[in-house]
């Protein structure tokens, strides 16, 4: 592995920018970061970066929720799809991912969970993004909001079903969506908590009442907010007014203008705070290709500007949008400092998941996982773990 130093760089770290910095990468982790008075010799560094002229270096954004890029997706369940997946993120400045799965027969999520730790274990190495866990989605959800979830393929909440995903995953599954209101006596939420594994209110059709019992007995999540549950109305809250009114809520929000009304993330910002929004992006297989027709989970989904929708039911059938593209969205709409961009795209993720001991932001000891932007905020180099995953060679020869 090649020791990497990034020189004449203007550097976010979390509380402070390095105006005239470097940041000296040592295998897969930070060793250094200071101004460039202090840098190391040249002599000793297999690649330098010349960052004169870049907007920024900020660590890599995190994706929590994302099922496929540039034409694959993980329920492919191959290795070929997995690593190019990987490949295909790192180039949105994307370095670390929770791989999601999506309602299907129960012996094929078993056969995916069963590979994606497969890979996971043997496969995960650097210089493209790292997989750090599973996010299931369904199928313990409510059809009344199934949005693009095959219909056919939804369960009533499972305890011993998830018991076998988790020994199949190597406990890696970190979060789960289901609707809590089907879960009998909150039992898997109960089995949820205990492992350790996020619950997650979405594709419900909860009431007010209803999602504030879970709340009470321990979700402390909402997948893709307003999307896929009952809305806000003033006679019942619903979902959204649950996850909006109680402080302890983590929001996930899809900043693609197509999900919700870009407003809306106003609304959310000051009811939430950035401490409790985390974006995602939802993408698919769509992601980084041509307008067209592709598959997710055996349904046909016609990409046409940017909006996915399931032919069959005209639903939303998530997006294309990329993490830095969700990044530069919120500056436009609600005006973010760098360091609230980061906040809620990479050190909340860690922060959720409990990695920010080693991601979420540039500090000696951490992975090296980085992120250089251009002119107009474009991604022009990633670094995952102490390796090139992408380089612009426009502009970094």
């Amino acid at each position: 592995m090649k020791n990497i130093l990034l020189i004449n760089a203007t550097i976010v770290l979390e509380n402070t920018i390095v105006a005239n910095g470097f940041v000296y990468i040592k295998g897969e982790k930070i060793d250094s970061v200071g101004n460039m008075e202090e840098c190391p010799l040249y002599s000793n560094v297999d690649q330098v970066f010349d960052c004169t002229d870049k907007q920024y270096v900020i660590p890599g954004m995190i994706d929590i929720h994302v099922h496929g890029a540039a034409g694959y997706d993980f329920m492919d369940s191959t290795k070929e799809s997995f690593e190019e997946i990987a490949h295909a993120l790192a180039k949105e400045g994307t370095t670390s991912f929770l791989a999601t799965t999506m309602t299907n027969p129960t012996l094929y999520i078993n056969e995916v969970i069963k590979n994606l730790a497969s890979y996971m274990e043997d496969s995960n190495l650097s210089g493209v993004a790292e997989m750090i866990g599973i996010h299931v989605e369904g199928p313990f959800i409510n059809e009344e909001q199934k949005g693009a979830q095959p219909e056919d393929a939804i369960l009533a909440p499972n305890v011993s079903l998830f018991k076998e995903w988790q020994t199949l995953s190597g406990n890696t599954i970190k979060v789960l969506t289901f609707a809590p209101e089907l879960d009998n006596n909150f039992e898997l939420l109960k089995e949820l908590k205990s492992n350790g594994v996020i619950p997650s209110m979405g594709h419900t059709d909860g009431s007010y009442n209803e999602c504030l019992r879970a709340i009470n007995h321990g979700v402390e999540h909402v997948t893709h907010l307003f999307n896929g549950m009952r809305g806000l109305h003033h006679r019942d809250p619903g979902v959204v007014g649950s996850a909006l009114l109680n402080d302890d809520m983590y929001v996930e929000v899809i900043p693609d203008g197509i999900h919700f009304h870009p407003d809306l993330l106003k609304m959310v910002l000051k009811m939430k705070g950035l401490e409790r929004m985390l974006v995602i992006t939802d993408g698919i297989r769509a992601k980084g290709m041509s307008d067209g027709v592709y598959d997710l989970g055996g349904q046909k989904v016609k990409v046409t500007d940017e909006k996915c929708i399931l032919t069959s039911t005209g639903s939303l059938a998530g997006s294309i949008i990329t993490m830095n593209k969700a990044r530069l969205n919120l500056i436009k709409w609600l005006g973010l400092t760098i360091h609230e961009q980061l906040q809620v795209t990479s050190s909340n993720q860690a922060k959720r998941l409990g990695l920010y001991d080693r991601k979420g932001s540039i500090q000696v000891g951490k992975d090296a996982d980085i992120v250089v932007l251009g002119e107009n905020g474009v991604v022009e180099l990633t670094i995952c773990r102490g390796s090139v995953a992408f380089q612009n060679n426009d502009t970094f020869k």
